[in-house]
């Protein structure tokens, strides 16, 4: 399994511009929870799974407009790359680097 706990500086490029925001990951076996914290407030995570290096967790956003986001991403090292599928406004890319 690879080291996925950590707190993350994570991008998704949206049709809106870059959405930043810092992800904190702890890690129990195949599951992990956690927080997103920035422009969209604080968000916490409670379904998080990890599968090997792939992470995969839901977030509920009320801004800009009230959505879904269905995220996975897989780690290698300290970066981390995947897909947000944001409902029907389609899929964005993540990108994150390990900031402790």
């Amino acid at each position: 399994m690879a080291d996925v706990d950590g707190k993350w500086n994570c991008t998704v490029e949206s049709p809106m511009g870059a959405q930043e925001f810092v992800l904190t990951v702890v890690s129990a076996g195949d599951s992990f929870s956690g927080s997103a914290e920035g422009e969209i407030g604080r968000k916490e995570i409670g379904d998080g799974s990890v599968d090997g290096d792939t992470l995969a967790w839901t977030m509920h956003v009320s801004k800009p407009m009230p959505v879904t986001l269905t995220c996975k991403a897989t780690v290698s090292g300290d970066t981390l790359e995947g897909k947000v599928k944001a409902g029907i406004f389609g899929s964005f890319p993540i990108t994150g680097t390990r900031i402790a």
